[in-house]
């Protein structure tokens, strides 16, 4: 068979040239002329036993004579032979060898055979037996030889199909006088060294030869001397495979290895896109796009919401853009740009397909879908792009956008390796645009929960100036189980509250918002700071009973703690109550910092009942400081709570300073940027209000004090300039006093409080509560708390020492 055919097991990452293959050179009639080192290691017969004796003498078994004559005879008829055979050791055993059997040429013809053996046994169980020998697969070997001045005496007809060098030209040559070149100098050196040494040169020459600059083969030569019986050099012989496969799937695995390593580097869908174009450019393609679809979120306007350009829809925006030239001029739309395709168009068709499209020469004759987009068209004819694949991102059976690769300097048009090449790199981009997609919406839900958590503006009214900060452990999902507030009651006094919740994360958010939504609820009906504790400390225990009876993995009982104020500017009084919490720091206008002694309850969720909460009364100076705060700003992993809390102090000694400079000048302290729990800080600048502003009467129990409550009343409100309120004011004061006098006990007094808004308060020794009536029409009473409610913006009751309170708001300025 012309060209050598041999079968090479698939299990050997070399074809012939090997570490440990034996070669041997026989004449025409049978006789050994080469011997190989390698093969006096194989069969035990040293050079000068083997040189100038009969191959089937030394190498058959007795008897076999016959045998060995015919399978030359097959050799001949064949101009080759590969496969498995018995051959005798020097020390009488039998070898199981696979044979390559080729001609070589020299100036006379076909008349010498170069044999290449392999140990069946260096070979591993499942290529050696019958089934894997069969399935071989066929390598075209090029064989040459070569004398001691480096001449070539032989060739096979393969050399020839891998150089593209003639035979006529090659014999009596040397190979710098066959093809000139610093290629074949470097080669030739090789050739000497082998030849002085005696060592062979395995697997070198590698890369694409200059005849085939289109990079469709690739081959490896290795190199071995040839010796007579005394080891003296005959010369050399080289031995060239083609590892066009090899070296193809060595050239992917490397740029797979590389990209894997520079892909997906953060968890931006943007950056992902322009890394899978820089990376592909010059490398596979002259000029590379990644366009996402709006299914992916960039955190930018919706494509859905950009208006259509003409019959063209927006579809994808860009999210890398390569180009080996600068600036990438082939480009129609920049990155973060929107990018409008015709509706019929290999783009629209990788997307409804989910199939890859690659064109050799991209067709762009009247008639087809170009004809829709001639600016396109302008610029493939500008830049010469002649070739094109259209690779879909696919990634969870979900199509995200769609690769474009294209070649305009480089002359060979994309082959179905390029495409395989070109889809194994868009997947490994499309996991990583997949895990930056699932995680912007899962850190924008999560941003969205704590941002319907947290209060999005503080107002402390006309009873403090506030300031906060929150750092939540989790700084890239931005939740925590912190949480703050401020709370504006009746009477112009104002709620401070700061907690935490046990954990960090989803879980912690939401049991903080339950919470947080309790603290409110609570807060609006006016409960004292120890109550409204007390009424908190079984909602994180019933919340984990509700967790437990859903389906699902349970979670453990999140325990929290809490500290709650309640300041009243009229009194400058305020009272506080804790759960297990740090207590506040207090600091005066001189700038002395104390940190209250109270009594520290138990964190919420225990069980240890109402009693395990207590509160204290304060009065503070006005413009006072108070700092609540949770213990992630005052504890870490190498500072325990009094070091922190010693710290703390330090920075609070400047109270005269913006609050907001000084809640930043607090965080600066904390050691670490990325605190390893969450942080809270709430700071309120105490207000009071003027005894102008306060307005209070001690009224007897008599029905006829209601009419001078009411001139009382109006009185106080002209000279506070606010007579549009006199009427309304008016029915108030009348029902809320006729309403105590006939239901409560004890005294009673009338108090009005101007601030944001006007309260009126009438407060009794009675505990019961005035209720909302629905009276009948025929009924004479009952209507007294219906109409007060109907005349204000807000009415409520809270309880007090000596009885209870009974308010209504109304704002400065009516409603029109």
């Amino acid at each position: 068979m012309d060209g050598t055919e041999v079968m090479v097991p698939k299990a050997m990452q070399w074809p012939v040239g090997m570490p440990g293959a034996a070669i041997a050179v026989v004449d025409a009639e049978g006789v050994v002329v080469g011997w190989t080192q390698a093969a006096e290691r194989l069969a035990g017969y040293p050079a000068a036993e083997a040189v100038g004796r009969p191959a089937a003498d030394m190498l058959s078994a007795a008897g076999d004579a016959a045998k060995a004559s015919a399978f030359a005879k097959r050799c001949r008829a064949r101009c080759g032979w590969s496969g498995p055979a018995a051959v005798r050791h020097r020390d009488g055993g039998t070898l199981d060898l696979s044979l390559q059997v080729s001609p070589l040429s020299g100036q006379y013809g076909r008349d010498h055979w170069l044999i290449s053996a392999t140990d069946m046994a260096a070979v591993s169980p499942g290529a050696a037996n019958g089934s894997v020998l069969e399935s071989l697969i066929r390598a075209p070997i090029g064989i040459s030889v070569r004398d001691l001045e480096l001449r070539c005496t032989w060739v096979n007809d393969a050399m020839e199909l891998h150089d593209g060098i003639p035979r006529e030209r090659r014999l009596h040559r040397r190979l710098t006088e066959t093809a000139p070149g610093a290629e074949s100098e470097a080669a030739e050196e090789v050739l000497r060294q082998v030849l002085n040494s005696g060592r062979p040169a395995l697997d070198v020459f590698q890369g694409w030869p200059p005849a085939f600059r289109r990079r469709e083969h690739a081959y490896s030569t290795s190199v071995f001397r040839l010796e007579d019986a005394d080891g003296h050099a005959l010369g050399v012989y080289a031995m060239c495979v083609d590892v066009t496969d090899r070296e193809r799937a060595r050239e992917r695995l490397a740029i797979l290895n590389e990209v894997s390593t520079r892909i997906g580097s953060t968890l931006d869908v943007m950056r992902t896109g322009q890394e899978l174009a820089d990376l592909t450019v010059p490398l596979l393609a002259d000029f590379v796009t990644v366009d996402l679809t709006d299914s992916v979120p960039l955190g930018e306007e919706p494509l859905a919401r950009l208006a259509p350009l003409g019959d063209r829809i927006p579809v994808f925006r860009r999210a890398g853009l390569a180009s080996i030239r600068q600036g990438g001029p082939e480009a129609r739309w920049e990155r973060g740009e929107a990018v409008f395709v015709p509706p019929v168009s290999p783009f629209t068709h990788v997307l409804s397909s989910g199939k890859s499209f690659v064109g050799p020469v991209q067709d762009t004759s009247p008639g087809l879908w170009c004809d829709q987009h001639p600016a396109g068209v302008e610029k493939i004819h500008e830049y010469g792009t002649h070739s094109c694949m259209v690779v879909p991102i696919r990634a969870r059976d979900e199509v995200l956008g769609v690769a474009v690769f294209m070649r305009t300097e480089n002359p060979v048009p994309f082959e179905e390796d390029d495409l395989l090449l070109a889809e194994e790199l868009v997947t490994l981009a499309a996991l990583s645009l997949d895990n930056a997609r699932r995680y912007a919406r899962e850190r924008s839900a999560a941003l969205t929960l704590q941002r319907d958590l947290l209060p999005q503006r503080l107002n402390g009214g006309d009873a403090v100036e506030v300031a906060s900060r929150y750092l939540p452990a989790d700084m890239h999902g931005g939740v925590g189980g912190d949480w703050f507030d401020v709370i504006q009651l009746s009477g112009a006094r104002v709620a401070l509250v700061v907690g935490d919740v046990v954990g960090h994360g989803i879980n912690a958010a939401a049991t903080m918002g339950r919470l947080r939504t309790a603290v409110q609820t609570l807060a609006a009906m006016d409960l004292p700071p120890d109550e409204l504790l007390a009424r908190l400390n079984d909602l994180p225990a019933r919340c984990t009973e509700e967790d437990a009876d859903a389906k699902g993995p349970t979670t453990a009982v999140m325990g929290a703690t809490c500290v709650y104020a309640v300041y009243d500017p009229v009194t400058r009084r305020c009272t506080i109550a804790r759960a297990g919490h740090p207590p506040p720091a207090i600091i005066d206008p001189d700038g002395h910092v104390t940190f209250p002694d109270l009594p520290a309850g138990t964190p919420l969720g225990l069980g240890l009942g109402p009693f395990a909460f207590e509160a204290v009364e304060l009065e503070l100076h006005e413009g006072s400081v108070l700092a609540f705060y949770t213990d992630g700003l005052i504890e870490t992993r190498d500072e325990d709570i009094d070091a922190g809390m010693h710290r703390l102090s330090t920075v609070l000694v400047e109270p005269c300073l913006p609050l907001e400079d000084l809640c930043t000048a607090v965080v600066d302290t904390l050691q670490s940027p990325a605190p390893s729990d969450d942080v809270t800080l709430l700071l309120a600048r105490t207000r009071t209000l003027s005894p102008s502003q306060v307005a209070s009467w001690d009224l007897p129990t008599d029905p006829a004090v209601v009419s001078r409550a009411r001139s009382m009343a109006v009185r106080q409100l002209t000279e506070w300039g606010l007579q549009d309120l006199a009427t309304t004011t008016e029915l108030i004061v009348s029902e809320l006093v006729t309403n105590a006098i006939l239901h409560a006990t004890g005294p009673i007094s009338l108090r009005l409080v101007r601030h944001q808004l006007l309260t009126c308060e009438v407060s009794d020794t009675s505990s019961s509560l005035p209720r909302l009536c629905h009276a009948r029409t025929t009924d004479e009473g009952g209507r007294g708390i219906f109409i007060a409610t109907q005349s204000s913006a807000r009415l409520g009751t809270r309880y007090t020492t000596d009885g209870k309170i009974v308010w209504a708001e109304q704002e400065l300025t009516p409603a029109n």
